[in-house]
């Protein structure tokens, strides 16, 4: 497929949308980048650039272009002579070039004798992943996510103090007592210890007490002053006894991987500097 540099353009775009949009008084603004730009010159001809965008400072608009080339070698002399010729008659016009690769030396000259600025816009490589000397930055984490399986209460058994509900409500205790709703309906009243849990809460607790073991377990507890309460019905409680399953805990990796958030990378050749730019309006600034 041809390459007309349409991709390549939208992508540098994006880089310096980026940026603009980082900068606290340009945001403001809302200053937009447009493509495909036609500017008529002095000479009344129309000059296409890739890219353009203006603001204004102080009652003056500066205007800016970047020429876009997505050439695999460095960019020659007669690139910068072109873009020279196109920005002649259009005063007040700022010009910058962006390349993929790189300049050949006449062609650094020639822009830097033109005040015209050089950029190398690129997608992002192992030495970004460097500092100056070499140390590398953080570029992935690897975690390991345990998850452990919540305690399921399989048998439930309240002792209740038959004398007691006799003694002090209506229920006819020569009928088993239903209890139709969940188990987070149905709680204990530890009255000596201050503690009020329904079966549900007690479940997380059971969870919570184990640390690698899992299988079938039984656990019974006695109690002095304590109460089952299900809706308006409290019964005096002796003990119970349960039935619980711990499933086996297994392990997940999750990777958390940097790059994918690195949009790509800007050279600025005429101030020595690189900026490396990622998602969210994160910039990292060093020096080339």
């Amino acid at each position: 497929m041809h390459n007309n540099g349409k991709e390549y353009e939208q992508f540098v775009a994006d880089f310096q949308q980026a940026l603009l949009d980082s900068e606290k008084f340009i945001a403001q603004n809302n200053i937009k980048i447009e493509l495909n730009k036609k500017i008529e010159d002095n000479c009344g001809n129309e000059r296409e650039f890739d890219l353009y965008w203006e603001y204004e400072l102080g009652g003056i608009v500066y205007k800016t272009v970047i020429e876009c080339k997505d050439y695999n070698s460095n960019i020659s002399v007669e690139k910068i002579d072109a873009l020279i010729g196109k920005i002649k008659d259009i005063p007040d016009l700022k010009a910058v070039f962006a390349t993929k690769k790189g300049y050949q030396r006449g062609a650094q000259k020639k822009a830097q004798q033109n005040r015209i600025d050089l950029l190398i816009v690129r997608e992002q490589n192992d030495k970004d992943w460097e500092d100056a000397e070499g140390n590398p930055y953080l570029k992935e984490i690897h975690i390991n996510m345990e998850f452990k399986l919540p305690a399921v209460i399989t048998t439930f058994e309240p002792l209740i103090d038959r004398n007691w509900v006799q003694q002090n409500t209506e229920i006819d205790t020569s009928k088993p007592i239903e209890f139709s709703e969940l188990n987070n309906a149905i709680f204990i009243d530890d009255l000596d210890n201050d503690k009020k849990y329904s079966i549900h809460e007690l479940e997380s607790q059971l969870s919570h007490s184990h640390n690698e073991n899992f299988g079938k377990f039984t656990k019974e507890e006695k109690f002095n002053n304590a109460f089952l309460c299900y809706g308006e019905m409290k019964l005096k409680l002796h003990s119970y006894k349960i039935e619980y399953l711990i499933g086996k805990s297994f392990q997940q990796p999750m990777l958390i991987d940097f790059s994918k958030e690195l949009i790509g990378v800007i050279e600025y050749l005429h101030k020595g500097i690189k900026k490396t730019i990622f998602r969210e309006g994160v910039i990292r600034e060093e020096i080339l």
